[in-house]
């Protein structure tokens, strides 16, 4: 029990910080704009601590059950989070961009901020790094088709037509993901692994045993209803920030964007860093993937039942920078190897990225 405990210290402080949150109630957002601020900024880093152990329980799961019901299990986790919290903070911010910025926002982090990130320290360290160029030109024209269908096109279909559309994208949406699934754990899924004959595996004595399956399912689903909890207190919290103190517009899809692929930033850093490219491009790419092919769907359904459209079609600056970040992309991951040059290009696509949300573009 006790080394149950210090595994899951991040969970645990999710929980307590759940239950300082609702004791102290009102207070929260009545106290004026400090309190609101530190409390948002706390409330965050509570929800990623428990992000961080749904991501770890997912993984283990993943393992356990192996193609294609893990890829399933660590991909419709990553999603649950995110829709989970961006349902949440909806209900409090009636913006009709959130859905649309925070899947911009997403593919901006994962793509130009961890693949970026990780391609420069591991080229700093490692000089270049070699991966399946196949993955790479998968992931990049699935993004591409998605983003277009879902965010781009939408700016040319009439008001009156957004239902018959929205219809359209969630049927297309679920087939391109059932084919991407199925060719991912099926005949072409060597696409997406590197053989790496330089890497030792540790002898399985040595491996960490971990927690059992009904124990990972069970502290999977604590995790995410511990999230949803604390997004309702956060989300309150937030709206009282964003009513005193002056924050570009885009921040709640950011503060979304971020909780969603913050599991994912320490795994890739890790990857790069241990010298395993392909493990970083799986995870940068197929989180903005995942977050593109699945949460539009989800959204648009939703949209559909409320009868309230969401506004998903990007704007001229969003549109341009997604077609520079993949043909950047596509260009640096065709050749099976990346070096620090490649991870400081798309490193200051993100920079840009974060200099134009400063902007309010």
């Amino acid at each position: 029990m006790q080394a149950l405990l210090r595994q899951e210290k991040l969970l645990l402080l999710a929980i307590a910080a759940l239950a300082v949150a609702y004791a102290a109630g009102a207070r929260l957002t009545g106290n004026g704009a400090t309190t609101a601020v530190v409390a948002t900024a706390l409330l965050v880093a509570a929800i990623i601590c428990a992000s961080q152990r749904v991501a770890f329980h997912a993984e283990q799961l993943a393992h356990r059950l192996g193609d294609p019901y893990g890829t399933m299990v660590l991909t419709l986790s990553a999603v649950l989070v995110e829709v989970v919290v961006l349902g949440i903070v909806m209900s409090h911010d009636t913006s009709p961009t959130l859905v649309r910025d925070t899947i911009y926002a997403a593919v901006m982090l994962d793509i130009n901020g961890i693949l970026g990130l990780a391609a420069l320290m591991g080229g700093l360290k490692h000089g270049e790094q070699s991966y399946n160029d196949d993955s790479g030109r998968v992931y990049t024209v699935m993004i591409l088709t998605a983003m277009a269908i879902s965010m781009i096109v939408p700016e040319f279909v009439a008001r009156e037509h957004w239902h018959f559309y929205s219809g359209f994208t969630i049927v297309i949406m679920i087939m391109l993901y059932t084919v991407f699934l199925r060719m991912q754990t099926g005949p072409h899924s060597y696409f997406f692994s590197y053989s790496y004959p330089d890497k030792r595996r540790r002898p399985a004595a040595q491996s960490a045993r971990g927690p059992s399956t009904l124990l990972s399912i069970g502290l999977l689903v604590a995790g995410v209803a511990i999230i949803g909890a604390l997004s309702e207190v956060m989300a309150k919290a937030l709206n009282v920030s964003l009513g005193h103190v002056q924050v570009p517009p885009a921040l709640p899809a950011i503060v979304v964007a971020l909780i969603s692929a913050s599991p994912e930033i320490l795994t890739a850093l890790r990857a790069a860093l241990a010298n395993r490219m392909q493990s970083v491009v799986n995870i940068a790419l197929g989180a903005s993937l995942s977050t593109v092919i699945l949460t539009v769907p989800l959204m648009e359904a939703l949209a559909l039942y409320t009868g309230q459209p969401f506004d998903m079609a990007m704007t001229p600056i969003q549109t341009m920078m997604v077609l520079v970040t993949l043909i950047v992309t596509a260009i640096n991951l065709n050749d099976g190897q990346t070096n620090a040059i490649e991870g400081m290009t798309h490193f200051a696509l993100f920079a840009t990225f974060v200099m134009l949300s400063i902007l309010g573009l």
